[in-house]
Protein backbone atom coordinates (compact mmCIF):
# COMPACT_ATOMS: atom_id res chain seq x y z
CA UNK A 1 0.00 0.00 0.00
CA UNK A 2 1.63 3.20 -0.78
CA UNK A 3 1.45 5.94 1.33
CA UNK A 4 -0.58 9.49 0.08
CA UNK A 5 0.49 12.96 0.79
CA UNK A 6 -2.52 15.14 -0.58
CA UNK A 7 -1.42 18.96 -0.56
CA UNK A 8 -4.45 21.67 -0.66
CA UNK A 9 -4.45 25.69 -0.41
CA UNK A 10 -6.37 28.25 0.49
CA UNK A 11 -7.05 32.15 1.01
CA UNK A 12 -5.95 32.97 -2.18
CA UNK A 13 -3.51 31.50 -5.21
CA UNK A 14 -0.21 32.22 -5.89
CA UNK A 15 0.62 30.99 -2.36
CA UNK A 16 3.58 28.47 -3.65
CA UNK A 17 1.25 25.23 -3.07
CA UNK A 18 3.58 23.50 -6.49
CA UNK A 19 7.26 24.24 -4.76
CA UNK A 20 5.68 23.40 -1.13
CA UNK A 21 4.30 20.21 -2.32
CA UNK A 22 8.11 19.19 -4.70
CA UNK A 23 10.21 20.35 -1.31
CA UNK A 24 8.03 17.91 0.80
CA UNK A 25 9.12 15.12 -2.32
CA UNK A 26 12.11 16.31 -1.59
CA UNK A 27 12.65 16.02 1.93
CA UNK A 28 11.38 12.61 2.26
CA UNK A 29 12.64 11.14 -1.16
CA UNK A 30 15.37 9.20 0.04
CA UNK A 31 14.97 5.80 -1.65
CA UNK A 32 11.55 6.23 -2.45
CA UNK A 33 9.73 6.24 -4.96
CA UNK A 34 7.40 9.27 -5.32
CA UNK A 35 4.83 10.01 -7.84
CA UNK A 36 3.17 13.57 -8.22
CA UNK A 37 -0.09 13.75 -9.14
CA UNK A 38 -2.03 17.11 -9.92
CA UNK A 39 -5.27 17.78 -9.69
CA UNK A 40 -6.35 20.87 -11.91
CA UNK A 41 -9.94 22.26 -12.02
CA UNK A 42 -9.93 23.97 -15.48
CA UNK A 43 -11.88 22.65 -17.79
CA UNK A 44 -9.05 22.21 -20.92
CA UNK A 45 -7.57 18.87 -21.12
CA UNK A 46 -4.05 20.20 -20.47
CA UNK A 47 -2.73 24.25 -20.55
CA UNK A 48 -1.34 23.67 -24.22
CA UNK A 49 -3.78 25.98 -25.76
CA UNK A 50 -3.17 28.74 -22.61
CA UNK A 51 -1.68 32.19 -23.31
CA UNK A 52 1.12 32.37 -21.44
CA UNK A 53 0.16 35.75 -19.93
CA UNK A 54 -3.22 33.82 -18.17
CA UNK A 55 -1.75 30.74 -17.02
CA UNK A 56 2.22 30.81 -16.64
CA UNK A 57 4.40 28.32 -18.45
CA UNK A 58 3.34 25.18 -20.50
CA UNK A 59 5.46 22.48 -19.31
CA UNK A 60 6.38 20.03 -21.80
CA UNK A 61 7.25 16.50 -20.64
CA UNK A 62 9.39 13.51 -22.18
CA UNK A 63 6.34 11.68 -23.35
CA UNK A 64 5.20 14.74 -24.86
CA UNK A 65 2.22 15.87 -22.55
CA UNK A 66 2.20 19.71 -22.16
CA UNK A 67 1.37 19.79 -18.65
CA UNK A 68 0.83 22.73 -15.57
CA UNK A 69 3.56 24.64 -14.74
CA UNK A 70 4.20 22.68 -11.31
CA UNK A 71 5.37 19.59 -12.76
CA UNK A 72 8.87 21.52 -13.58
CA UNK A 73 8.87 21.82 -9.42
CA UNK A 74 8.43 18.38 -9.45
CA UNK A 75 10.87 17.16 -11.88
CA UNK A 76 13.77 19.68 -10.34
CA UNK A 77 13.04 19.12 -7.03
CA UNK A 78 12.49 15.16 -7.10
CA UNK A 79 14.97 15.23 -9.86
CA UNK A 80 12.36 12.24 -11.85
CA UNK A 81 11.14 12.25 -15.07
CA UNK A 82 7.15 12.99 -14.89
CA UNK A 83 4.24 11.77 -17.13
CA UNK A 84 1.21 13.25 -19.16
CA UNK A 85 -1.18 10.85 -17.52
CA UNK A 86 -0.23 12.47 -13.75
CA UNK A 87 -1.95 15.45 -14.86
CA UNK A 88 -5.78 15.06 -14.18
CA UNK A 89 -7.76 18.49 -15.63
CA UNK A 90 -11.21 18.46 -14.99
CA UNK A 91 -11.67 18.14 -18.81
CA UNK A 92 -9.81 15.03 -18.86
CA UNK A 93 -12.16 13.42 -16.22
CA UNK A 94 -15.05 14.88 -17.71
CA UNK A 95 -13.70 13.55 -21.15
CA UNK A 96 -13.51 10.30 -19.80
CA UNK A 97 -16.76 10.34 -17.92
CA UNK A 98 -18.80 11.21 -21.54
CA UNK A 99 -16.60 8.35 -22.99
CA UNK A 100 -17.66 6.05 -20.95
CA UNK A 101 -21.16 7.24 -20.99
CA UNK A 102 -21.61 7.02 -24.23
CA UNK A 103 -20.35 3.55 -24.63
CA UNK A 104 -23.53 2.99 -22.39
CA UNK A 105 -21.03 1.44 -19.59
CA UNK A 106 -23.56 3.30 -16.70
CA UNK A 107 -26.10 0.67 -17.44
CA UNK A 108 -28.30 3.94 -18.31
CA UNK A 109 -27.86 5.77 -15.00
CA UNK A 110 -28.11 9.41 -14.94
CA UNK A 111 -24.76 10.74 -14.69
CA UNK A 112 -23.91 13.20 -12.36
CA UNK A 113 -20.39 15.18 -10.66
CA UNK A 114 -21.41 12.57 -7.83
CA UNK A 115 -20.43 10.26 -7.59
CA UNK A 116 -19.29 9.69 -10.98
CA UNK A 117 -16.71 11.98 -11.47
CA UNK A 118 -15.75 11.49 -8.15
CA UNK A 119 -15.24 7.74 -8.89
CA UNK A 120 -13.70 8.52 -12.24
CA UNK A 121 -11.06 11.04 -10.39
CA UNK A 122 -10.34 8.16 -7.47
CA UNK A 123 -9.98 5.16 -10.32
CA UNK A 124 -7.28 7.58 -11.80
CA UNK A 125 -5.98 8.38 -8.30
CA UNK A 126 -5.25 4.30 -7.06
CA UNK A 127 -4.78 3.44 -11.41
CA UNK A 128 -1.95 5.97 -11.19
CA UNK A 129 -0.40 4.30 -8.13
CA UNK A 130 -0.44 0.91 -9.03
CA UNK A 131 0.86 1.11 -12.50
CA UNK A 132 3.93 3.01 -11.05
CA UNK A 133 4.62 1.25 -8.35
CA UNK A 134 4.77 4.07 -6.03
CA UNK A 135 6.40 4.03 -2.63
CA UNK A 136 4.73 7.49 -1.98
CA UNK A 137 1.61 9.69 -3.92
CA UNK A 138 2.00 13.17 -3.71
CA UNK A 139 -1.05 14.43 -4.61
CA UNK A 140 -2.03 18.30 -5.03
CA UNK A 141 -5.43 19.82 -5.81
CA UNK A 142 -4.67 23.10 -7.30
CA UNK A 143 -6.49 26.21 -6.95
CA UNK A 144 -8.13 27.51 -3.50
CA UNK A 145 -10.28 25.86 -1.13
CA UNK A 146 -13.82 26.55 -1.81
CA UNK A 147 -13.73 26.83 -5.84
CA UNK A 148 -16.46 25.02 -6.90
CA UNK A 149 -13.85 23.83 -9.85
CA UNK A 150 -11.84 21.85 -7.75
CA UNK A 151 -14.52 20.73 -5.28
CA UNK A 152 -14.83 17.44 -6.95
CA UNK A 153 -11.19 16.27 -6.47
CA UNK A 154 -11.62 17.61 -2.64
CA UNK A 155 -14.45 15.48 -2.81
CA UNK A 156 -11.84 12.72 -4.30
CA UNK A 157 -9.18 12.93 -1.80
CA UNK A 158 -11.86 12.96 1.31
CA UNK A 159 -13.37 9.58 0.15
CA UNK A 160 -9.42 8.49 -0.42
CA UNK A 161 -8.30 8.99 2.81
CA UNK A 162 -11.26 5.65 3.80
CA UNK A 163 -10.35 3.77 1.36
CA UNK A 164 -6.52 4.15 2.12
CA UNK A 165 -6.76 4.00 6.07
CA UNK A 166 -5.45 6.67 7.95
CA UNK A 167 -2.14 5.35 8.78
CA UNK A 168 -1.41 6.12 4.89
CA UNK A 169 -2.88 9.10 4.00
CA UNK A 170 -1.59 12.59 5.64
CA UNK A 171 -3.48 15.70 4.72
CA UNK A 172 -1.26 19.14 4.23
CA UNK A 173 -3.07 22.46 4.17
CA UNK A 174 -1.39 25.52 2.84
CA UNK A 175 -2.43 28.60 4.11
CA UNK A 176 -1.77 32.48 4.47
CA UNK A 177 -1.43 34.46 7.30
CA UNK A 178 -0.71 38.35 6.28
CA UNK A 179 1.69 40.44 8.46
CA UNK A 180 -0.80 43.92 8.62
CA UNK A 181 1.89 46.99 8.83
CA UNK A 182 -0.30 49.02 10.48
CA UNK A 183 -0.29 47.00 13.39
CA UNK A 184 3.12 45.18 13.18
CA UNK A 185 1.93 41.85 13.62
CA UNK A 186 0.65 39.08 11.65
CA UNK A 187 -3.45 38.28 11.60
CA UNK A 188 -4.88 34.64 11.72
CA UNK A 189 -8.16 35.26 11.00
CA UNK A 190 -7.71 34.71 6.68
CA UNK A 191 -6.26 31.17 7.67
CA UNK A 192 -9.32 30.46 10.52
CA UNK A 193 -11.67 31.29 8.10
CA UNK A 194 -9.82 28.88 5.68
CA UNK A 195 -9.27 26.15 7.64
CA UNK A 196 -12.80 26.04 8.78
CA UNK A 197 -13.82 25.76 4.85
CA UNK A 198 -11.48 23.15 4.47
CA UNK A 199 -12.72 21.30 7.63
CA UNK A 200 -16.18 21.95 6.35
CA UNK A 201 -15.38 19.79 3.41
CA UNK A 202 -14.19 16.88 5.16
CA UNK A 203 -10.49 17.67 5.01
CA UNK A 204 -8.94 17.81 8.34
CA UNK A 205 -5.19 18.82 7.85
CA UNK A 206 -2.84 16.90 9.89
CA UNK A 207 -0.37 19.36 8.91
CA UNK A 208 -0.82 23.01 8.43
CA UNK A 209 2.19 25.24 6.42
CA UNK A 210 1.47 28.87 6.86
CA UNK A 211 2.86 31.36 4.16
CA UNK A 212 3.70 34.39 6.08
CA UNK A 213 6.37 37.32 5.06
CA UNK A 214 8.41 36.72 8.24
CA UNK A 215 8.73 33.28 10.50
CA UNK A 216 6.22 32.68 12.52
CA UNK A 217 6.63 33.46 16.14
CA UNK A 218 5.40 31.32 18.60
CA UNK A 219 2.55 32.95 19.75
CA UNK A 220 0.93 32.78 16.86
CA UNK A 221 1.55 29.32 15.92
CA UNK A 222 0.07 28.48 19.06
CA UNK A 223 -3.01 30.81 18.36
CA UNK A 224 -3.44 29.15 14.90
CA UNK A 225 -3.10 25.76 16.41
CA UNK A 226 -5.75 26.23 19.37
CA UNK A 227 -8.16 27.57 16.91
CA UNK A 228 -7.67 25.14 14.15
CA UNK A 229 -7.55 22.21 16.33
CA UNK A 230 -3.97 20.42 15.43
CA UNK A 231 -0.96 20.39 17.73
CA UNK A 232 1.37 22.98 18.24
CA UNK A 233 3.98 21.76 16.15
CA UNK A 234 1.96 20.59 13.63
CA UNK A 235 2.03 24.21 12.58
CA UNK A 236 4.65 24.73 9.89
CA UNK A 237 6.08 27.83 9.45
CA UNK A 238 6.63 29.01 5.51
CA UNK A 239 7.80 32.57 5.02
CA UNK A 240 9.45 34.65 2.63
CA UNK A 241 13.34 33.21 1.06
CA UNK A 242 15.79 34.40 -1.37
CA UNK A 243 15.52 30.89 -3.30
CA UNK A 244 12.72 28.03 -3.79
CA UNK A 245 15.56 25.39 -3.26
CA UNK A 246 16.15 26.34 0.12
CA UNK A 247 12.21 25.14 0.88
CA UNK A 248 13.04 21.73 1.52
CA UNK A 249 16.03 22.99 4.68
CA UNK A 250 13.53 25.18 5.89
CA UNK A 251 11.02 22.85 6.53
CA UNK A 252 13.42 20.55 8.04
CA UNK A 253 14.24 23.15 10.14
CA UNK A 254 10.61 23.51 10.65
CA UNK A 255 10.13 19.76 11.99
CA UNK A 256 8.21 18.79 8.84
CA UNK A 257 10.18 15.46 8.40
CA UNK A 258 9.37 13.87 11.40
CA UNK A 259 6.32 14.59 11.65
CA UNK A 260 5.59 12.81 8.38
CA UNK A 261 8.04 9.65 9.13
CA UNK A 262 5.77 8.95 11.98
CA UNK A 263 2.36 9.33 10.56
CA UNK A 264 3.21 7.54 7.73
CA UNK A 265 6.08 5.27 9.58
CA UNK A 266 8.54 6.48 6.41
CA UNK A 267 12.04 5.30 6.49
CA UNK A 268 14.75 7.62 7.97
CA UNK A 269 17.45 8.31 4.96
CA UNK A 270 16.66 11.43 3.64
CA UNK A 271 19.72 13.15 2.06
CA UNK A 272 20.58 16.98 1.64
CA UNK A 273 23.68 16.92 1.56
CA UNK A 274 24.87 18.11 -1.89
CA UNK A 275 21.37 19.85 -2.08
CA UNK A 276 22.58 22.01 0.69
CA UNK A 277 25.84 22.63 -0.86
CA UNK A 278 23.89 24.31 -3.87
CA UNK A 279 21.51 25.66 -2.16
CA UNK A 280 24.64 27.43 -0.08
CA UNK A 281 25.80 28.32 -3.68
CA UNK A 282 22.87 30.18 -4.52
CA UNK A 283 22.70 32.22 -1.64
CA UNK A 284 26.77 32.95 -1.06
CA UNK A 285 27.55 33.46 -5.09
CA UNK A 286 31.40 34.38 -5.62
CA UNK A 287 30.51 36.65 -8.54
CA UNK A 288 27.63 38.02 -10.31
CA UNK A 289 26.39 38.57 -14.07
CA UNK A 290 23.71 40.00 -15.82
CA UNK A 291 22.02 38.74 -18.62
CA UNK A 292 19.01 39.97 -20.77
CA UNK A 293 16.16 37.68 -21.18
CA UNK A 294 14.33 39.09 -24.74
CA UNK A 295 10.62 38.45 -24.88
CA UNK A 296 6.87 39.31 -25.51
CA UNK A 297 5.72 37.96 -21.93
CA UNK A 298 7.90 39.70 -19.90
CA UNK A 299 4.77 40.95 -17.46
CA UNK A 300 4.03 37.89 -16.51
CA UNK A 301 7.53 36.38 -14.81
CA UNK A 302 6.20 32.54 -14.58
CA UNK A 303 6.10 32.81 -18.65
CA UNK A 304 9.57 31.98 -18.69
CA UNK A 305 9.94 30.46 -15.40
CA UNK A 306 11.69 27.46 -16.54
CA UNK A 307 14.48 29.47 -18.22
CA UNK A 308 14.87 31.54 -14.76
CA UNK A 309 15.56 27.87 -12.99
CA UNK A 310 17.75 26.89 -15.74
CA UNK A 311 20.02 30.26 -15.11
CA UNK A 312 19.89 28.98 -11.42
CA UNK A 313 21.08 26.21 -11.63
CA UNK A 314 24.18 26.84 -14.11
CA UNK A 315 24.61 29.61 -11.66
CA UNK A 316 24.55 27.38 -8.62
CA UNK A 317 27.09 24.61 -9.89
CA UNK A 318 29.43 27.83 -10.51
CA UNK A 319 28.91 29.66 -7.92
CA UNK A 320 27.44 32.96 -10.11
CA UNK A 321 24.60 35.16 -9.15
CA UNK A 322 23.10 35.36 -12.74
CA UNK A 323 20.75 38.61 -12.89
CA UNK A 324 18.18 39.00 -15.37
CA UNK A 325 17.39 42.33 -17.22
CA UNK A 326 13.89 42.08 -18.70
CA UNK A 327 13.69 43.27 -21.89
CA UNK A 328 10.16 43.57 -23.74
CA UNK A 329 11.21 43.28 -27.80
CA UNK A 330 8.50 45.20 -28.81
CA UNK A 331 9.68 48.56 -27.55
CA UNK A 332 12.52 47.56 -29.72
CA UNK A 333 10.29 46.58 -32.55
CA UNK A 334 8.60 50.33 -32.20
CA UNK A 335 11.33 52.19 -31.60
CA UNK A 336 11.14 53.24 -28.00
CA UNK A 337 14.29 51.93 -27.43
CA UNK A 338 17.52 51.53 -29.32
CA UNK A 339 19.02 47.73 -29.00
CA UNK A 340 21.88 49.52 -27.20
CA UNK A 341 19.95 50.96 -24.51
CA UNK A 342 18.04 48.07 -24.19
CA UNK A 343 20.77 45.74 -23.79
CA UNK A 344 22.82 48.18 -21.41
CA UNK A 345 25.05 46.49 -18.77
CA UNK A 346 24.31 43.14 -19.69
CA UNK A 347 26.58 40.00 -20.11
CA UNK A 348 24.60 37.89 -22.55
CA UNK A 349 21.46 37.31 -24.44
CA UNK A 350 18.63 34.97 -24.22
CA UNK A 351 15.82 34.91 -26.93
CA UNK A 352 13.14 32.19 -25.60
CA UNK A 353 10.63 30.05 -27.18
CA UNK A 354 7.41 32.02 -28.18
CA UNK A 355 5.04 32.22 -30.85
CA UNK A 356 3.25 34.99 -32.81
CA UNK A 357 4.29 38.04 -34.76
CA UNK A 358 4.33 40.81 -32.00
CA UNK A 359 8.15 41.73 -31.39
CA UNK A 360 9.88 39.33 -33.68
CA UNK A 361 11.51 42.25 -35.37
CA UNK A 362 13.17 43.41 -32.13
CA UNK A 363 14.53 39.70 -31.09
CA UNK A 364 16.22 40.11 -34.92
CA UNK A 365 17.91 42.68 -34.16
CA UNK A 366 18.85 41.49 -30.97
CA UNK A 367 20.56 38.19 -32.20
CA UNK A 368 22.32 40.48 -34.87
CA UNK A 369 23.52 43.11 -32.12
CA UNK A 370 24.64 39.72 -30.09
CA UNK A 371 26.60 37.88 -33.38
CA UNK A 372 28.45 41.48 -34.42
CA UNK A 373 29.03 42.56 -31.19
CA UNK A 374 30.81 38.94 -29.79
CA UNK A 375 28.21 39.14 -27.15
CA UNK A 376 27.34 35.51 -25.44
CA UNK A 377 24.14 34.55 -27.38
CA UNK A 378 21.66 31.54 -26.36
CA UNK A 379 18.51 31.02 -28.51
CA UNK A 380 15.65 28.61 -27.27
CA UNK A 381 13.31 27.02 -30.32
CA UNK A 382 11.66 30.37 -31.78
CA UNK A 383 15.47 32.00 -30.61
CA UNK A 384 16.99 29.56 -33.40
CA UNK A 385 14.44 30.16 -35.91
CA UNK A 386 14.83 34.02 -35.55
CA UNK A 387 18.53 32.88 -35.98
CA UNK A 388 18.42 31.57 -38.95
CA UNK A 389 16.61 34.51 -40.23
CA UNK A 390 18.75 36.95 -39.33
CA UNK A 391 21.64 34.92 -40.34
CA UNK A 392 20.17 34.80 -44.04
CA UNK A 393 18.78 38.01 -44.41
CA UNK A 394 22.47 39.85 -42.80
CA UNK A 395 25.31 37.20 -43.95
CA UNK A 396 23.44 35.38 -46.88
CA UNK A 397 21.97 38.51 -48.15
CA UNK A 398 18.25 36.78 -48.95
CA UNK A 399 16.18 39.92 -48.45
CA UNK A 400 12.65 39.35 -46.98
CA UNK A 401 14.02 36.03 -45.35
CA UNK A 402 11.73 34.84 -42.97
CA UNK A 403 9.92 32.36 -41.20
CA UNK A 404 6.07 31.43 -42.58
CA UNK A 405 4.86 31.40 -39.71
CA UNK A 406 4.63 35.23 -39.79
CA UNK A 407 5.38 35.51 -43.27
CA UNK A 408 3.50 33.25 -45.42
CA UNK A 409 4.48 34.94 -48.61
CA UNK A 410 7.92 35.23 -47.55
CA UNK A 411 10.57 34.84 -50.80
CA UNK A 412 12.59 32.78 -48.88
CA UNK A 413 11.14 30.81 -46.24
CA UNK A 414 14.05 30.23 -44.37
CA UNK A 415 11.91 28.96 -41.82
CA UNK A 416 9.19 26.61 -42.43
CA UNK A 417 6.10 24.45 -41.31
CA UNK A 418 6.70 20.45 -41.10
CA UNK A 419 4.78 18.58 -44.01
CA UNK A 420 3.07 16.96 -41.28
CA UNK A 421 1.77 19.91 -39.72
CA UNK A 422 -0.01 21.46 -42.74
CA UNK A 423 -3.23 19.51 -42.62
CA UNK A 424 -3.72 19.73 -39.07
CA UNK A 425 -6.15 22.53 -37.98
CA UNK A 426 -7.04 21.26 -34.16
CA UNK A 427 -5.64 23.10 -31.98
CA UNK A 428 -3.76 21.35 -28.98
CA UNK A 429 -1.02 18.54 -28.79
CA UNK A 430 -0.58 18.83 -32.61
CA UNK A 431 3.28 20.12 -32.62
CA UNK A 432 6.34 17.76 -32.60
CA UNK A 433 6.24 17.46 -28.84
CA UNK A 434 8.31 15.54 -26.27
CA UNK A 435 11.86 14.43 -26.16
CA UNK A 436 13.98 14.11 -29.25
CA UNK A 437 16.89 12.32 -30.14
CA UNK A 438 19.97 14.74 -32.04
CA UNK A 439 23.02 13.97 -33.03
CA UNK A 440 25.70 16.39 -32.65
CA UNK A 441 28.86 17.37 -34.85
CA UNK A 442 32.14 15.75 -33.47
CA UNK A 443 34.19 19.08 -32.08
CA UNK A 444 31.69 21.25 -32.14
CA UNK A 445 30.75 23.65 -29.21
CA UNK A 446 27.73 21.19 -28.39
CA UNK A 447 29.58 18.22 -28.80
CA UNK A 448 32.22 19.67 -25.95
CA UNK A 449 29.06 21.01 -23.72
CA UNK A 450 27.07 17.41 -23.51
CA UNK A 451 29.94 15.09 -23.60
CA UNK A 452 28.25 13.25 -26.25
CA UNK A 453 27.01 12.99 -30.17
CA UNK A 454 23.41 11.61 -29.22
CA UNK A 455 21.49 13.81 -26.85
CA UNK A 456 17.70 13.81 -25.94
CA UNK A 457 16.18 17.39 -25.53
CA UNK A 458 12.02 18.54 -25.51
CA UNK A 459 10.51 20.08 -28.41
CA UNK A 460 7.07 22.11 -28.73
CA UNK A 461 7.20 23.58 -32.35
CA UNK A 462 5.60 23.21 -35.35
CA UNK A 463 8.56 24.83 -38.01
CA UNK A 464 11.55 23.86 -39.03
CA UNK A 465 15.22 25.25 -40.72
CA UNK A 466 13.97 24.57 -44.30
CA UNK A 467 16.27 21.78 -45.91
CA UNK A 468 16.49 24.14 -48.77
CA UNK A 469 18.46 26.16 -47.50
CA UNK A 470 20.90 23.65 -45.18
CA UNK A 471 23.64 24.33 -47.63
CA UNK A 472 23.70 27.83 -48.28
CA UNK A 473 23.91 27.85 -44.71
CA UNK A 474 26.64 26.68 -44.16
CA UNK A 475 28.73 27.97 -46.85
CA UNK A 476 28.09 31.50 -45.37
CA UNK A 477 29.77 30.17 -41.92
CA UNK A 478 27.07 29.07 -39.96
CA UNK A 479 27.94 25.55 -38.35
CA UNK A 480 24.69 23.14 -38.88
CA UNK A 481 25.98 21.39 -35.52
CA UNK A 482 22.93 18.88 -34.90
CA UNK A 483 20.42 16.88 -36.47
CA UNK A 484 17.81 14.51 -36.22
CA UNK A 485 18.67 11.51 -37.09
CA UNK A 486 17.30 11.45 -40.49
CA UNK A 487 19.44 14.11 -41.28
CA UNK A 488 16.18 16.23 -42.30
CA UNK A 489 16.05 18.46 -39.08
CA UNK A 490 18.20 21.10 -37.66
CA UNK A 491 18.89 20.24 -34.25
CA UNK A 492 21.47 22.78 -33.24
CA UNK A 493 23.50 25.83 -35.01
CA UNK A 494 26.01 27.76 -33.66
CA UNK A 495 29.04 30.12 -34.63
CA UNK A 496 32.55 28.74 -34.58
CA UNK A 497 34.96 32.23 -33.82
CA UNK A 498 32.18 33.82 -31.81
CA UNK A 499 32.52 33.61 -27.97
CA UNK A 500 29.51 31.52 -27.83
CA UNK A 501 26.73 31.76 -29.62
CA UNK A 502 24.70 29.03 -29.57
CA UNK A 503 20.87 27.90 -30.52
CA UNK A 504 18.63 25.04 -30.45
CA UNK A 505 15.29 24.02 -31.82
CA UNK A 506 14.41 22.17 -28.40
CA UNK A 507 13.73 23.13 -25.09
CA UNK A 508 16.96 22.21 -23.49
CA UNK A 509 15.96 24.40 -19.96
CA UNK A 510 12.96 21.98 -19.28
CA UNK A 511 15.42 19.26 -18.15
CA UNK A 512 17.57 21.28 -16.50
CA UNK A 513 17.49 20.45 -12.29
CA UNK A 514 19.47 21.87 -9.86
CA UNK A 515 21.45 18.61 -9.51
CA UNK A 516 21.82 18.00 -12.83
CA UNK A 517 22.05 21.67 -14.77
CA UNK A 518 21.35 21.54 -18.73
CA UNK A 519 24.71 21.93 -20.13
CA UNK A 520 24.05 24.93 -22.71
CA UNK A 521 23.26 26.83 -19.49
CA UNK A 522 26.03 26.04 -17.98
CA UNK A 523 28.13 27.06 -21.38
CA UNK A 524 26.36 30.50 -21.19
CA UNK A 525 26.87 31.63 -17.68
CA UNK A 526 30.44 30.50 -18.11
CA UNK A 527 30.94 32.55 -21.44
CA UNK A 528 29.16 35.35 -19.61
CA UNK A 529 31.33 34.72 -16.27
CA UNK A 530 34.71 36.45 -17.56
CA UNK A 531 36.22 36.85 -14.07
CA UNK A 532 38.04 40.28 -14.67
CA UNK A 533 34.99 41.91 -16.33
CA UNK A 534 32.64 40.78 -13.68
CA UNK A 535 33.44 40.32 -9.94
CA UNK A 536 30.76 40.42 -7.54
CA UNK A 537 28.76 43.07 -7.10
CA UNK A 538 30.09 44.90 -10.30
CA UNK A 539 33.43 46.45 -7.99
Amino acid sequence: MPKWIVVTGGVLSGLGKGTAAAAIGRLIKGSNKIVPIKCDGYLNVDPGTMNPLEHGEVFVLDDGGEVDMDFGHYERFLDIDCKFDWNLTSGKIFNKVIEKERRGEYLGKTIQIFPHVVDEIQHNFLRIAKDEKADIVLLEIGGTIGDIENSWFIEAARQLRKKVGTENFASIHLTYVPYLESVGEEKTKPAQRDLATVRSMGIYPDIIIARSKNQLPKKIKEKLALLCDVPVDHIISGWDISTVYEIPLMFEREGLLPLLQEKLQLSKDTVLGRWSELVKNIQQPEKEVTVALCGKYTQLKDSYVSVLEALVHAGAHQKVKVNVKWVETTDVEDGKKTVADALKGVAGIIIPGGFGSRGVEGKIQMIRYARENNIPFLGLCFGLQLSVVEYARTVCRLEGAHTTEINSHTPHPVIDLLESQRQITRMGATMRLGSCNALLEKGSLVHQLYGSVSVHERHRHRYEVNPNYHNLLIQKGLRLSGFSPDKKLVEFIELPNHTFFCATQAHPELKSRLLSPAPLFMGFVRACCREDEYPLNGQ
